[in-house]
């Protein structure tokens, strides 16, 4: 599957774009839409490589989504799943209960696991309950 210019606006309305670099709540330096790969203090872009940086850190969710769910998804659940994936990387995904329960087909059940995600260095973190609540809502679109 692919993410949709909906899951992509999603993504882009929760990272929002800063063109230096800056720490995020744990420390990991960030830039553009989220981007961490290769970042370090003092480092700059411009909207056209946040923009790219955006497109190949998408398509690493992406491909991650879709290597390890096993079951049908809706294009909606996709979306949720490739956000989530985005700002959580794959290895959490990976070992999700939210996966397993996906995998076993109960997505009615999993769709619950995305509020558990809402902390940040073990600490809760509002902006990322209203990211979860966002995707959750996003998994159960009609």
């Amino acid at each position: 599957m692919k993410y949709s210019m909906e899951g992509l606006a999603l993504t882009q309305r929760f990272e929002g774009c800063r063109y230096v670099a800056y720490q995020d709540s744990v420390g990991v330096w960030t830039i553009g839409y989220g981007h961490t790969r290769g970042v370090h203090e003092g480092m700059t872009c411009t909207q056209a490589q946040a923009l790219a940086w955006l497109v190949e850190d998408v398509a690493s969710a992406e491909a991650e989504v879709n290597r390890v769910v096993t079951v049908p998804l809706t294009q909606h659940e996709f979306d949720a799943l490739v956000d989530f994936v985005f700002n959580l990387g794959d290895g959490s995904f990976e070992h999700s209960t939210m996966l397993r329960l996906l995998n076993a087909g109960d997505h009615a059940n999993a769709v619950n696991e995305f509020r558990k995600w809402d902390k940040a260095g073990g600490v809760e973190v509002a902006g990322l309950l209203r990211r979860r609540l966002a995707e959750a809502a996003e998994f159960v679109e009609p």
